[in-house]
């Protein structure tokens, strides 16, 4: 097992064990007070119970993990990063931002050295590093702690809060949106189908009830095996539970070995070679491309339905990008306006009337599409 690997593996496991059990299992954001207003000053309690407080909108943001990294790349704020874990290496420019981790989790002193005006701390990092953590905030740097990921809600809730965080409220609403969207139509498209079994395996592990990974599944039309087996969070399976389970499908990351013995030889799964490999960094991280992992998992498992779910999606996306052109010609009144107009009216003006109309006729026709 390589070394990135085994760290990351033992990031996921610290995410559902004792170090962690301070923290909430997830935080109970609220969307709609998410995103009233993108004003500073600014508070909000963390997963330690920890009111944060910004008193300016951060332009200086380390993340110590690479979902919340991914997080701030996927909503536009790549920019505002100024230092990154080195497991957030696969991000596009992340060679260009401080490299803060140090010797089994981040380095305090490279943190400080980054200059931060935020730090994002997801669970599993706290988890590992509780005291570095605490003295990186002892220094009087603004520290968020998030709490476990175990649901694709979740990594939605999650992305919006580190958009108002980090000031780019629009950002983090729209990628938010587009996650519960294509969770929506997966569910939507795959409500009829038959779900098989299946089973994530990683090294020894598997995502239980309760996980983020679990709900990537499920959202892709299987049933999680390990959670039906009683498993909570990431916990460790053995053969007998594989074989009683006899998974129909296998989900593991690119690169992890499914481990070769007569009780995986005997399942369903590896007779008939469904063995679903999916990219690490979008199954392995609570982060906005989870929704990437699970339409991996749909195209293999239920490639008729995913045919259909993408071409729903494609239609909505243009209704979209139809609203968002509407809104850029078209003031309140439905009368044109210039660039200057749109920008002082903010964003949920411009264009309303018009934009409610555009989204009034192509929902219609989307809706008649979806029956």
């Amino acid at each position: 097992m390589q070394p990135r690997t085994v760290a990351l593996v033992a990031l996921l496991v610290v995410a559902a064990v004792a170090p962690t059990a301070g923290l909430a299992a997830a935080q109970a954001d609220d969307a709609s007070s998410v995103q009233e207003s993108c004003s500073f000053p600014y508070s909000a309690t963390d997963a330690t119970g920890t009111e944060v407080t910004l008193e300016e909108d951060p332009e200086r943001v380390v993340t110590l993990n690479p979902s919340a990294a991914q997080t701030m790349w996927e909503i536009g704020a790549r920019d505002e990063v100024v230092g990154v874990s080195q497991y957030a290496s696969y991000l596009e420019g992340a060679d260009g931002k401080a490299n803060v981790s140090g010797e089994s989790g981040p380095s305090v002193e490279r943190v400080l050295a980054a200059d931060p005006d935020l730090v994002l701390v997801p669970n599993s990092t706290y988890g590992l590093a509780e005291d570095r953590i605490e003295q990186i905030r002892d220094q009087g740097v603004p520290v968020f702690v998030f709490g476990a990921g175990t649901s694709l809600e979740y990594v939605a809730n999650k992305t919006e809060r580190i958009g108002r965080l980090t000031g780019n409220c629009e950002g983090g609403q729209r990628t938010a949106d587009d996650i519960r969207e294509s969770v929506s139509l997966m569910r939507e498209v795959l409500a009829d189908e038959e779900k098989p079994v299946g089973l994530n395996v990683f090294y020894g592990y598997t995502s239980g009830e309760n996980t983020f990974i679990g709900d990537v599944m499920t959202t892709a039309g299987l049933r999680n095996g390990a959670a039906e087996a009683g498993i909570s969070g990431f916990g460790q399976i053995n053969d007998e539970t594989v074989v009683e389970m006899n998974p129909a499908w296998i989900v593991a990351p690119e690169g992890a070995p499914i481990p070769d013995n007569d009780a995986y030889r005997s399942t369903t799964a590896i007779r008939e070679d469904n063995v679903v490999r999916v990219d690490e960094n979008n199954l392995q991280q609570a982060a906005p491309r989870s929704v990437d992992a699970a339409e991996t998992v749909m195209r293999s498992v239920h490639p008729e339905a995913f045919e259909e779910y993408r071409s729903m999606k494609q239609q909505s996306n243009e209704t979209e990008t139809t609203v968002e052109m509407t809104v850029e010609t078209t003031g309140s009144t439905g009368q044109p306006t210039d660039a200057a107009t749109t920008e002082e009216t903010g964003t949920g003006a411009p264009g309303f009337g018009v934009a409610a109309s555009v989204v009034a006729l192509l929902g219609a026709s989307l809706l008649a599409r979806r029956r």
